[in-house]
């Protein structure tokens, strides 16, 4: 089977604060141009003649911009999803999406759907994540400009190694430091034009050292877009649609608008319920929904809902949680939404409060 590349829009909570934790207070939440992306296809392309005996198939998480790559066995029984890379780094939310996606399609598939989604799934799943570069803040890493050069940053002094020759700078704003050497590197005004040329899902490096040059856990900033929203998202509706599940080839056909939307749903199911699990609690939510289906103005489901699949963490069966959730009373609200004509936002983040 082809490959399925899916992708999810990050957002912005324009109204609504903490207040939005509870119904029935209502918040305007955007969608933003920044995406994850995920990329689901086999990761065989054979199945060997041994392999319906299998009781566990095999997953590869490639994060490029990270320079990572995770190896899993998961369990073709309970879908248990098992770390064997000897890699401490865990991503919690595809874990979760894997497994609940996974899930989605056992609890709706017949019987004859199964031996064919048992004989998909033994050719192992390659999943690969992409973000935008919006999603992340370089303040305070190391970096490679091209193949030009190595820079440091360290208590807003920017060192930089060109051809043997060291340079430093002041820089005020450490969020910029980023795209202003990518920029300069290759000569360019610095300019909102500029950025747009900038490749796009540039690697990131991690934090290793402080200022002092003393070790600290390694760590990427983030700008608050929800990547992790978008990422599960993105992961969810990949797989989904690679199994078989939903179809999100959208049409013009006005006939399918009901069955879009009813895929959309599940989507949204399957994300918000793995997204909660992931991060231990179960939040409003206007996150997955806003990358789901984009601008809105959000009341948040009852957290009841979700109840099935806290138990699951403590051994239930996961076929069985995931039928509870696709039948539970998902009671959320959402009313399309967008700005005025030719209005945009653009978003500026600060080192320090204003």
């Amino acid at each position: 089977m082809a490959g399925v590349v899916a992708s999810a829009p990050g957002k912005v909570l324009m109204t609504g604060g903490y207040l939005i934790l509870e119904r029935p207070n209502a918040g305007i939440v955007l969608s933003t141009t920044a995406r994850f992306y995920a990329i689901v296809k086999p990761l065989y392309d054979e199945l060997k003649s041994d392999s319906w005996a299998w009781a566990w198939t095999d997953v590869k998480l490639t994060s490029p911009q990270l320079s990572r790559e995770s190896v899993y066995k998961l369990s073709l029984k309970n879908l248990v999803l098992q770390s064997v890379s000897s890699s401490e780094s865990r991503n919690p939310f595809v874990e979760h999406a894997i497994q609940y996606a996974v899930a989605a399609a056992h609890a709706t598939f017949d019987k004859n759907k199964k031996d064919e989604l048992h004989k998909l799934l033994l050719q192992g799943l390659d999943v690969t994540i992409l973000g935008c570069n919006d999603f992340y803040s370089y303040r305070n890493q190391s970096f490679y400009i091209g193949k030009l050069a190595r820079c440091f940053l360290a208590s807003n002094i920017l060192r930089f190694l060109v051809n043997e020759f060291l340079f430093e700078i002041f820089v005020k704003d450490v969020n910029w430091v980023y795209q202003f050497s990518q920029i300069e590197a290759r000569g360019l005004p610095l300019t909102p034009e500029a950025l747009a040329v900038l490749p796009p899902f540039t690697s990131i490096t991690f934090n290793a050292e402080d200022s002092n040059g003393e070790n600290c856990k390694p760590e990427v900033a983030k700008t608050g877009l929800g990547s992790s929203a978008a990422m599960t998202t993105a992961v969810v509706s990949a797989l989904l649609h690679y199994l078989g599940v939903v179809n999100l080839s959208f049409s013009n056909d006005q006939q399918n608008e009901k069955k879009d939307s009813a895929d959309l749903d599940v989507v949204h199911m399957i994300a918000q319920t793995a997204h909660c699990i992931a991060q231990g609690k179960v939040g409003s939510g206007f996150d997955v929904s806003s990358a789901v289906y984009g601008s809105q103005r959000y009341v948040r489901f009852s957290p009841e809902v979700i109840s099935s699949a806290q138990v699951a963490v403590r051994g239930a069966p996961l076929e069985d949680v995931v039928v509870d959730i696709l039948k539970g009373n998902w009671d959320h609200e959402r009313t399309k939404f967008s700005l005025p004509p030719l209005m945009s936002l653009l978003l500026i983040i600060l080192s320090k409060p204003v």
